[in-house]
C-alpha cells in the first residue's frame, strides 16, 4: 500500500520500520516539531525522525494540522491508501480522516474500549490488570471510539513494569498492523464497533499521580510503583525532604504498622500500608541524594520506630 505514517514515541518506532521492511510504500513520515530536552534544553529529534531519517523517509513536523492548508496539500498530493497513527500526540481533523480509501488506522496499547487515552499501558498495570493488548482501529472524532480491526492479547507479568512492557506491545503491535492491513486489502477485517458501555479512561499522567497514598494496599503500591516508571515514580515525604522509592515489595509483616509508619529489622525497612498490609523497601533516594539501599538509608539516616513517612 501507498501509506503516510504519523507518530512520535519510541513506541511507534517499531511499526514504521516493519510497515517498510515487509514492502508498503511509506514516502512521508508526520512527527512533532523537534523539542528542548535535558538540563542543556538542547532541541531533540522524536525517536520516529530519527528512524525515518534512518530508513531515508521525507519527514514533516507542522507545528499545527486541523487548519494547516499547507500540509492538507501535501497529504491530498500524495494520495495515500491509508494513514498509520502511533502515539502522534495531536488530534485528527475530519479532513484527514476522510482523505485515504482506508481511513486513518490507529495502533493503541491496550484492548479497547478498556483504557482508552494518553496512558493506556500505565494504568492497566496501576489497576492490576494481568492480561492487555494492542488494538488496531479505524480513527473516527472521539478519543480512541473508533471501530476495533484486530486485536492481540498479552500476559502483563508480576514484575512487569511500564518500561519492559511497553517494547512487547510496540512489537506485537508492529506486527498487528501489517495483519490489518493484509486483511483490510482482502477483506478479510471488517471493522466491528466497541461497546461504549465497557469503556475506562487511562488519562495522561499528573505529577501527583506519583504520590503514595499509604491509605492503599501495599499491593496496589506496588502495582502504581511498576506502572509510573520513568515519571512520575513513586514518592513521599521523609523528614521534609521529598523520597523517592525506586524499588519496594509487597510482604507478609507479623507487626501491624499504621499506614505511613516505618519499621526497621536489621537491614531492612519497612512500610504500613492500608488493609493492614506492609510494603518492604528496597532502593530509595532522598532529595538531593544518590540512589541507595535501604541498609545505606537506614546506616546513614538512622529512621527510628514510629517516624511516620507523607509529612
Amino acid at each position: 500500500m501507498f501509506l503516510v505514517f504519523c507518530g512520535t514515541p519510541r513506541f511507534a518506532v517499531p511499526t514504521l520500520e516493519k510497515l517498510v521492511e515487509v514492502g508498503h510504500s511509506v514516502p512521508l513520515v508526520v512527527t512533532q516539531p523537534d523539542r528542548p530536552r535535558g538540563r542543556g534544553m538542547e532541541m531533540a529529534i522524536s525517536p520516529v525522525k530519527d528512524a525515518a531519517i534512518r530508513l531515508g523517509i521525507a519527514v514533516l513536523q507542522p507545528p499545527t494540522i486541523k487548519t494547516n492548508a499547507e500540509f492538507r496539500d501535501r497529504l491530498a498530493a500524495i494520495g495515500p491508501d491509508a494513514i498509520i497513527v502511533v502515539g502522534y500526540g495531536r488530534i485528527i481533523p475530519q479532513w484527514m480522516i476522510d482523505l485515504p480509501r482506508f481511513g486513518n488506522l490507529n495502533l493503541h496499547a491496550s484492548l479497547l474500549p478498556k483504557y482508552r487515552g494518553a496512558a493506556p499501558i500505565q494504568w492497566a498495570i496501576a489497576n492490576g490488570e494481568s492480561v492487555t493488548g494492542v488494538t488496531t482501529m479505524r480513527i473516527d472524532a472521539g478519543l480512541d471510539t473508533g471501530d476495533v480491526l484486530m486485536q492481540r492479547e498479552i500476559p502483563i507479568g508480576p514484575e512487569d513494569t511500564t518500561e519492559t512492557l511497553s517494547p512487547k506491545l510496540a512489537f506485537l503491535g508492529a506486527d498487528l498492523m501489517v495483519e490489518t492491513l493484509r486483511g483490510l486489502e482482502t477483506g478479510q477485517v471488517r471493522p466491528t464497533p466497541q461497546d461504549h458501555s465497557r469503556a475506562t479512561l487511562a488519562p495522561i499522567l499528573k505529577k501527583e499521580d506519583g504520590r503514595m497514598d499509604f491509605t492503599r494496599s501495599a499491593k496496589d503500591l506496588f502495582n502504581r510503583l511498576r506502572a509510573f516508571q520513568p515519571w512520575p515514580g513513586a514518592f513521599t515525604i521523609f523528614k521534609g525532604k521529598t523520597l523517592q522509592v525506586h524499588r519496594a515489595q509487597p510482604v507478609q509483616h507479623t507487626i501491624k504498622l499504621t499506614p505511613g509508619t516505618v519499621a526497621v529489622e536489621g537491614t531492612k525497612l519497612f512500610l504500613g500500608c492500608g488493609e493492614d498490609t506492609a510494603l518492604e523497601l528496597i532502593e530509595i533516594q532522598l532529595e538531593g541524594k544518590r540512589r541507595m539501599t535501604a541498609q545505606e538509608f537506614i546506616s546513614g539516616y538512622r529512621p527510628q520506630p514510629g517516624d511516620h513517612l507523607g509529612q
